[in-house]
């Protein structure tokens, strides 16, 4: 990790950037896939499989039988702390389902919104080295709680051809069972797009690696509807000198773990917590079953000493971390002054591993300074706002004349036209 020292206010702009394929190659390459699957659909899926996963699936659709075998390889323990996640998700969710008031704007005139469900929906779940399973808790449980007709996940298979069953039970826990087994930029391509075997759906969910995030920006170009733009992981810790470096280094490796283009980030007013915090960093290094990944993370993170911790939470602004971890004496108080983060932790214990798995809210979250206009998934992401109103005819005598000058103002003799209409049959009445 780099240690920076009081940088000055020019720099951080540059201090902000994370690492990035070349634009130019990582463009083409999704470009060329996204294109393959429109034009060959499966037969495109089952060579990307064999090319970008080792092996091509016998078929890409996750069968019963694969589904119902998948409990018997998770252990109880999971299966009880699974539950426990999905229980306390659904809580915190549930309370995200509001029915908004009937406003009634003038005399015989009501407006109101209503909360519909986004009918068909695409859930994306990390798979390979690291699978996800979680990530299915966090987009699933919401999308069923909105009362989406139809949820299907893409998951990338592993070296056997098989997804997780890790996947499969908790998939099958929270009611989907329509699974495919494609990863990468062509299963955001089948998705938005279709094939003979996989549904086209009206919007894309879920975090990859740049590959995958690419594809949901291109796709989003050409009218797909997605969650974010949800790339690489990254957290961001602010502790002072109070915090202990053993739970900082903790939370910095526990990011890096996720991938080699993962980034993590301290910053603080103490020297003396970077030091610590960076001997406690080698020291847990060794022992972490995916030191390599974590390492190739490390290389591109940063540990930065600023004047004042008035700094630091400027700083984490202009940055816009996905994870916020404000480890210091009173974290209430700095989180006041949070503008722009993904999910903010607070205190010494609230570790953001919580939150990627049981505390309740929402692990997948905007990357890449997105959370400046961004949030994360919710219930209400998988909802669309239709708004509603019914006009009396008291309504419509009062608020007639209005719309009336209004329309012929902006030469819209239609719309003024329409209003006319109904007040002189008012007043034939």
């Amino acid at each position: 990790m780099k240690t920076i020292f009081y940088p000055e206010k020019g720099q951080w702009d540059l201090l902000c950037k994370r690492a990035e394929i070349s634009k130019t190659d990582l463009d083409d390459l999704v470009k060329s896939i996204i294109n393959s699957v429109r034009t060959e659909a499966d037969h495109a899926i089952f060579r990307y499989s064999e090319k970008f996963d080792g092996v091509p699936p016998v078929t890409l659709k996750v069968t019963p039988e694969e589904i119902r075998e998948s409990a018997e390889k998770v252990p109880d323990n999971l299966k009880r702390a699974i539950n426990i996640a999905k229980n306390n998700i659904e809580k915190f969710h549930s309370a995200q389902l509001m029915t908004e008031a009937v406003i009634e704007t003038t005399n015989g005139v009501k407006c109101w919104r209503k909360g519909v469900a986004i009918e068909k929906v695409g859930l994306y779940i990390p798979g390979g080295s690291a699978p996800l399973f979680s990530t299915v808790l966090m987009l699933g449980i919401p999308a069923k709680l909105a009362e989406c007709k139809k949820i299907i996940i893409c998951s990338p298979p592993g070296k056997d051809g098989k997804i997780s069953p890790l996947i499969l039970y908790t998939a099958k826990l929270i009611g989907i069972t329509e699974i495919y087994k494609v990863g990468g930029a062509q299963a955001i391509a089948a998705m938005a797009y279709g094939t003979e075997s996989i549904p086209k759906v009206y919007k894309i969910f879920g975090p990859g690696n740049q590959y995958v995030t690419k594809a949901k920006e291109l796709v989003q170009q050409d009218g797909i509807s997605i969650d974010m733009p949800a790339g690489p992981s990254e957290v961001l810790v602010i502790a002072d000198k109070n915090a202990d470096p053993g739970f900082v280094a903790a939370d910095l490796l526990s990011q890096a773990e996720h991938g080699p283009d993962s980034q993590v980030v301290l910053l603080t007013d103490s020297q003396e917590l970077i030091e610590k915090a960076k001997t406690e960093v080698e020291k847990q290094l060794m022992v972490l079953p995916r030191q390599d990944i974590a390492i190739k993370a490390l290389s591109n993170s940063r540990l930065i000493l600023f004047s004042s911790l008035d700094d630091c939470i400027d700083f984490s602004n202009l940055y816009a971390p996905e994870h916020l971890i404000i480890n210091t004496c009173e974290p209430d108080i700095l989180a006041t002054r949070v503008i722009n983060a993904g999910s903010v932790f607070l205190g010494s214990y609230s570790c953001e591993s919580a939150g990627d798995y049981a505390s309740g809210t929402n692990h997948t979250l905007p990357t890449n300074c997105f959370a400046r206009s961004y949030s994360g998934v919710s219930t209400e992401s998988f909802l669309k706002k239709i708004s509603f109103q019914k006009i009396t005819k008291e309504g419509i005598k009062s608020l007639g004349p209005a719309i009336e000058i209004m329309a012929e103002s902006e030469s819209l003799n239609g719309h003024k036209n329409a209003v006319s209409i109904r007040l002189k049959s008012l007043q034939n009445d």
